[in-house]
């Protein structure tokens, strides 16, 4: 007789195995003490704990695929923690931030914020599950919500860079988080950097550059962030200029 299966309540896991999850959880948890600290005014601490919740979230898919422990709940739940911390706090951290002077406004700017990092994970998770749907391997389809997270606090990395010597009007800030929204919501390519490859004789520059910029974010984090924004954003507009000359017949 064929054996039967073992009741969910007698299967075995390893506990290594509940590694990639347990990542997830440590991500949630940074990002929802990020509000903590900036509702205390701590927004320094606020944008740091955002890096370390997006960190922590291109660590946990892959701790799942080295250790063979993918799931549809590991699936959900880094979905889920991934709209609290992309889509959510960095919508509240900019609102206790710069915008509590255009009360009205500057909340309607992070409702569309979070509507839009919403509907961007939702794209995301369905292409990924349909059988022969093209998964956005060499570039994204739109901004992920990680880089949208860290692109719409450049208002604070540029004032914390300045050292709060310039201020930037609520509106701005607003409008800011606004087009974040559309460019995560968007079907423009965004460079992936998990399909950049390189030639084996440049690796070692790589690697020396991967250095200097781990040490300037270190050293001058908000001034390093606000560059590595702007980079970010010139690839995602260099990708733009590519397509529209691929689309335009030759003469």
């Amino acid at each position: 007789m064929a054996r039967r299966p073992a009741p969910e309540a007698e299967r075995e896991l390893l506990l290594l195995k509940l590694l990639p999850n347990l990542v997830s959880i440590l991500a949630l948890c940074a990002g929802l003490t990020a509000i903590r600290f900036a509702i205390s005014g701590n927004f320094a601490m606020a944008v740091l704990l955002i890096g370390t919740a997006a960190a922590l979230d291109g660590l946990d898919g892959r701790l799942a695929r080295m250790l063979k422990s993918e799931s549809a709940i590991g699936a959900e739940l880094d979905s889920l923690c991934d709209f609290v911390n992309f889509g959510v706090t960095p919508g509240l951290v900019l609102y206790l931030w710069g915008l509590r002077a255009e009360t009205s406004l500057g909340w309607i700017a992070v409702l569309v914020y979070a509507v839009c990092c919403m509907l961007r994970l939702a794209r995301f998770n369905v292409g990924s599950r349909q059988v022969g749907e093209a998964a956005e391997k060499t570039t994204f389809i739109g901004v992920p919500s990680p880089a949208g997270a860290m692109l719409v606090l450049v208002p604070i990395y540029l004032t914390l860079a300045l050292d709060s010597a310039v201020a930037l009007p609520p509106q701005l800030v607003a409008l800011w988080m606004v087009a974040i929204g559309a460019l995560m919501i968007s079907r423009v390519r965004t460079p992936s950097l998990k399909r950049i490859k390189i030639a084996a004789e440049y690796a070692r520059y790589v690697l020396v550059g991967l250095v200097v910029v781990v040490a300037a974010l270190l050293t001058y984090p908000w001034t390093a962030l606000l560059i590595l924004s702007l980079v970010y954003l010139a690839a995602i507009l260099a990708l733009y200029l590519q397509s529209l000359r691929r689309r335009t017949p030759a003469p």
